[in-house]
């Protein structure tokens, strides 16, 4: 359910605004986007499972208040982050 190490690495390097950098919101919402879409393939085979559920929800309120902040601080980089995840149709 959760990502590998390897891909979260990949994901640090790919958003990563300078080296070293893993607490920029563009670096948090990737990683949430790739653990949201795991969880969402989880949740399509166990329909019943609560836990999971619940921690889905909150991953999704934590990616919208991050954007939120985003968006309020730099419209530019939040319409970057937007478009590269593929987020907001």
């Amino acid at each position: 359910m959760s990502i590998t190490a390897e891909r979260k690495a990949e994901l640090i390097k790919e958003y990563a605004q300078k080296d070293g950098d893993t607490g920029s919101p563009e670096v948090q919402v990737s990683i949430l986007t790739e653990r949201i879409k795991n969880l969402t393939e989880h949740m399509k085979e166990h329909k019943h499972d609560f836990h999971s559920r619940r921690g889905l929800l909150m991953m999704v309120g934590q990616r919208r208040r991050l954007l939120k902040y985003l968006q309020r601080k730099d419209q530019s980089r939040y319409e970057t982050v937007i478009e590269r995840l593929g987020l907001r149709r």
